[in-house]
């Protein structure tokens, strides 16, 4: 009985995702993931602003962190986007069984994954910080810092898991109130903890913990509810080679992008470390402001996800074809007029994080106002990535992942400040999204001319 209520709902979603007009399917499905972006990206940057009244070095510490915590959301997003691009194509083919099976799977390799980071990296937290970039001064903050924040791991990365199961599904507005609930919890406790309570950098990670307690209990309840998509549940955790093969498949391009993510902040802090905690602090500052000006467009892609996956595993290439570029003509939009902003506020915004720090404003914001200029160009190439992830062309989706914070950036970090100093540092991100995007036209050509090429046999049939 239990499947096939299940299996009801699925076929109302099934007429939602392939006869709904694209531009407001995907506007209706984006909303709920754009707003959970921008909680989660006011959070980030609540945080670092926070952390930033404390001193430079605090805030130079949150810079450091921040790349174990990318590993983190690696891990997650890697088991999460694995499973549920896998997902939405069997729910396009109806496939509610394995469906199921593919969420329990990676929600319960993601609790293992967090339990197994906390034991792997508490007893070398030290060390660990040194080689993240901490200078001695930074040091004592990003320890305390990381200690607490380790144990929230199996919380963010299941979490992550399952915000998206959801929207891979379509509810992406559970995962937003999810997601959102923790985040804005997050906001809330920081000055409370940090200095009404006098915990000082330490009460920024509890009250990142707690957040992300409140987010995983509330994604667990909506991933075991039945509302026509998959579920986690024990009774469905049956793993097997096949199931991970196809979830790291499906999830090794969000791996890629994360974790070169994280070495590129690594990479970052140490090319940063030779002119002192106002660079690291500045840098830090910055790259949280970066996600901060893409989230909203990263919330749009992971509207169109869905849709795109959904409709190619139901044969409707059209659709897909359509999706992709009503999304990347709003996307280049939006982001030239987000950068024009950004780029005018620049010093005041800056200003706002480390007011009496001069060397900090200095340095962040030419950086600033160098990313915002090459803004708009973003677009292609991670909507490239999500398009090919989405249909589950693994090489081309992990090798345009890698571009943008990867391969074109990590060695432009070690080159640039070598002939430029500190402007070389400055720059190294925006010449690597012009060269992502250079890369990224010969790998999508081919792809989008397959699909067409799907879409005029569609016609036929």
């Amino acid at each position: 009985m239990d499947i096939k209520n299940q299996a009801s709902g699925s076929q109302e979603r099934f007429l939602m995702m392939t006869e709904t007009p694209i531009p407001r399917l995907i506007t209706n499905m984006a909303i709920p993931p754009i707003i959970s972006m921008l909680i989660t990206s006011v959070y980030n940057l609540a945080d670092t602003f926070f952390v930033s009244q404390i001193s430079t070095s605090a805030s130079g510490a949150v810079g450091v962190v921040f790349s174990l915590m990318a590993v983190i959301q690696a891990i997650g997003f890697t088991l999460g986007m694995g499973a549920g691009l896998n997902i939405s194509r069997l729910l396009g083919r109806k496939e509610l069984e394995l469906a199921n099976r593919y969420a329990s799977t990676s929600f319960f390799s993601g609790l293992a994954c967090g339990i197994l980071m906390i034991l792997g990296c508490l007893p070398f937290v030290e060390p660990l910080m040194i080689n993240l970039g901490a200078t001695p001064t930074i040091l004592p903050y990003a320890m305390s810092y990381c200690r607490i924040i380790l144990f929230g791991a199996p919380f963010m990365i299941s979490s992550f898991v399952m915000n998206n199961i959801l929207r891979s599904q379509g509810n992406a507005f559970y995962a937003m109130l999810g997601i959102g609930a923790g985040s804005i919890l997050n906001i809330i406790l920081d000055p409370i903890f940090i200095f009404l309570f006098d915990l000082g950098i330490a009460g920024a990670a509890w009250a990142t913990i707690l957040g992300q307690i409140i987010s995983f209990g509330i994604l667990l309840r909506f991933t075991r509810q039945d509302r026509g998509g998959a579920r986690v549940g024990l009774k469905f955790f049956r793993p097997t080679a096949g199931i991970f093969r196809l979830i790291l498949s499906n999830g090794l391009p969000s791996f890629y992008r994360q974790m070169l993510a994280s070495f590129a902040t690594i990479f970052m802090n140490r090319a940063a470390f030779p002119y002192g905690d106002a660079a690291i602090a500045a840098m830090s500052i910055v790259a949280r402001l970066n996600h901060f000006m893409i989230s909203g467009m990263l919330g749009f892609g992971q509207g169109f996800m869905p849709v795109c996956g959904f409709n190619y595993g139901a044969g409707k290439f059209q659709r897909v074809r359509e999706s992709f570029f009503f999304c990347l003509k709003v996307a280049v939009i939006f982001l030239a007029a987000v950068g024009l902003a950004m780029f005018v506020l620049s010093r005041q915004i800056i200003t706002c994080f480390r007011r009496e720090d001069l060397e900090v404003i200095a340095i962040g914001t030419r950086a600033l106002r160098l990313q915002c200029v090459c803004l708009p160009l973003t677009a292609a190439t991670i909507m490239a990535n999500m398009l090919t992830q989405s249909i589950g062309l693994s090489w081309q989706a992990s090798l345009l992942a890698t571009l943008r914070q990867g391969l074109c950036l990590i060695p432009l970090i070690f080159i640039l400040p070598r002939f430029l100093g500190i402007l070389g540092l400055q720059a190294a991100q925006p010449l690597a999204d012009v060269v992502a995007a250079l890369v990224c036209a010969p790998i999508l050509v081919p792809v989008l001319r397959d699909i067409r090429f799907k879409c005029q046999r569609e016609g036929e049939a």
